[in-house]
């Protein structure tokens, strides 16, 4: 009876990871399958993020901070009760495209969303700040996100926010830019 169990529960287990690779996979795909790398400027003229950042298109969402290099508004598909996003006004696919250069941007990116954050009465050093590593990323527009309170997040989106290879924290990220050639 207990290895009938075992025997069940192992390939349950493989199951399951098969199809979590099979995943993986397509994702991957999806990721790697769009346009044929479009220059920039036709990107930033399709891109909705960028429509919302510079003011085209409407109605954008409710900009909660704008500056000359980015904008933080509510996601729209919020993981908790505060879920913002910082987005700059330039185009990047998204944080894989960035080197050390960048570092002042993504810096005041997250200075910018600490700040909200705080106007919010939400204490930022438990809030979760961070990027998506594509190809985990469901916009192709760099973008971050700033979440409170992580106890209201469901499994899912736990796994989603956790730092790991596909999602980094503000902190891990400016760390990776650091080591990035110019």
């Amino acid at each position: 009876m207990l290895g009938e169990s075992l025997s069940l529960f192992k390939r349950k287990k493989t199951i399951f990871a098969a199809l979590a690779g099979l995943g993986l996979l397509g994702l991957v795909a999806v990721y790697n399958c769009g346009a044929n790398n479009p220059t920039a400027a036709a990107l930033q003229d399709k891109c909705l993020f960028c429509d919302f950042a510079n003011g085209r298109q409407g109605p954008p969402p409710v900009l909660e901070v704008q500056t000359d290099e980015y904008v933080i508004f509510k996601d729209k598909s919020p993981a908790a009760t505060y879920h913002y996003l910082a987005i700059p006004k330039q185009h990047f696919d998204s944080f894989s495209v960035l080197n050390r250069s960048h570092i002042g941007l993504v810096m005041q990116m997250e200075s910018g969303m600490v700040e909200l954050l705080k106007s919010k009465n939400v204490d930022p050093s438990k809030a979760i700040i961070g990027f998506h590593i594509p190809p985990f990323i469901s916009v192709k527009h760099l973008h971050l996100h700033g979440i409170y309170p992580p106890s209201e997040m469901s499994l899912w989106n736990r796994i989603n926010f956790m730092s790991s290879f596909w999602f980094k924290t503000a902190k891990d990220a400016n760390e990776a830019l650091e080591l990035r050639e110019l």
